[in-house]
């Protein structure tokens, strides 16, 4: 026999699918990330093995919860759901607790980002993996020099070099040397201020999708908590809605009396 209630049990399996894509598009964007971190000798970027393990880590546990709580609506077990509870319990906690600190330092990521990546200047000086770094990242990103094109000293590369033809909007021209009477068209962005956008923009997302799940945990609380009330006491009288009786036609207030005939 049926406890929960069919339209419930509906809300609560769409609930899970929904969990599940969820959970599906994590994994598949911890392949991409793979598959675009192994191009271009970038293998050993640092934390890199650590993010995609983490990303796998998070992908699995929410299929895998999305599952528990179908399979548990739809079989009516007691112990499923009290387990799917359980989770979305700490799912919330951890969400809050991510999404705040993530809040929180949001406002000092450029300064310590800065702080970091001014230790790699000047490029000129720097080690073979860094100048590789900031090339290959001025090729994809059309900029020159992590804070000004200073940063090359008088060995400004190839990769900084800006076609006026083709990209009139995005160079700028410089006397290289002192000495030479000609200028050198580069990129005029500088690369951090490009990273940076990037980097507030991934922060952004990051907030908006960890407080969403936050939100679909305390609904999926709320969903299993009342399945559970609803197993726990299956015989539950059912409410109706009723006419109220004032509304209900009431018997006559008196009757007509009949006197017998008398003979």
């Amino acid at each position: 026999m049926t406890q929960i209630n069919t339209c419930l049990k509906r809300v609560f399996t769409i609930f899970n699918i929904f969990f599940a894509i969820v959970g599906g598009v994590i994994i598949a964007l911890a392949l991409l990330s793979q598959v675009l971190t192994n191009t271009g000798g970038r293998e050993n970027l640092e934390g890199r093995t650590t993010g995609l393990i983490a990303l796998y880590v998070v992908g699995a546990i929410t299929m895998m919860i999305a599952i528990l709580g179908a399979y548990g609506a739809h079989k009516e077990s007691k112990v499923s759901l009290i387990v799917f509870l359980v989770c979305m319990v700490i799912g919330t906690l951890l969400m809050l607790r991510i999404g705040i600190s993530t809040a929180m330092a949001r406002p000092q990521i450029e300064g310590i980002l800065e702080s970091k990546f001014r230790e790699f200047v000047p490029l000129d000086e720097a080690s073979e993996d860094v100048k590789n770094m900031a090339e290959s990242l001025q090729m994809t990103m059309h900029c020159c020099g992590l804070f000004s094109y200073k940063d090359w000293g008088n060995e400004i590369p190839d990769s900084c070099m800006c076609n006026p033809e083709t990209e009139m909007d995005e160079c700028q021209t410089i006397n290289y040397r002192a000495f030479m009477l000609s200028g050198k068209t580069i990129y005029a962005k500088t690369c951090f201020s490009i990273l940076m956008h990037y980097v507030i923009l991934i922060t952004d997302i990051l907030l908006g999708v960890v407080f969403t799940l936050a939100i679909l945990a305390v609904l999926g609380m709320v969903l299993s908590s009342v399945m559970i009330h609803q197993l726990r006491y299956p015989n539950r009288p059912t409410i109706l809605l009723s006419v109220p009786a004032v509304f209900s036609p009431a018997p006559p207030k008196y009757q007509e009396l009949h006197n017998p005939p008398i003979y």
